[in-house]
This record gives C-alpha cells, structure tokens and sequence, in this order.
C-alpha cells in the first residue's frame, strides 16, 4: 500500500509558477489551491509518495 506525506504552503498570485516548479521538482504534486486569508494569497496543497 503507498502511503503519502502533504505539504500546505502559501502561493503568492504574483509568482505562482516559480513557486509550483520548484515544489514540482522536489516530487510534490499539486492537488488543490485555496483562498487564502487576503486576495494576494493562495494556499496550496501538495502530496507525494513516502520513501
């Protein structure tokens, strides 16, 4: 059975794609992005497989 770690961390609207490539390259996968608590965040959520 996989088992799976999570990561919650903020995304800036003004640098979304820097901010996901480099989660994206340390083998997190982007599952859902959120409001968060002002219009200029985003909150993300990311999982990738244990070692």
């Amino acid at each position: 059975m996989k088992k799976w770690e999570y990561l919650t961390a903020p995304l800036l609207v003004h640098n979304t794609k820097m901010i996901l490539d480099n989660f994206g390259a340390d083998g997190w996968e982007l599952v859902q992005v959120v409001p968060g608590p002002t219009p200029e965040n985003l909150v993300a959520y990311f999982k990738r497989e244990k070692q």
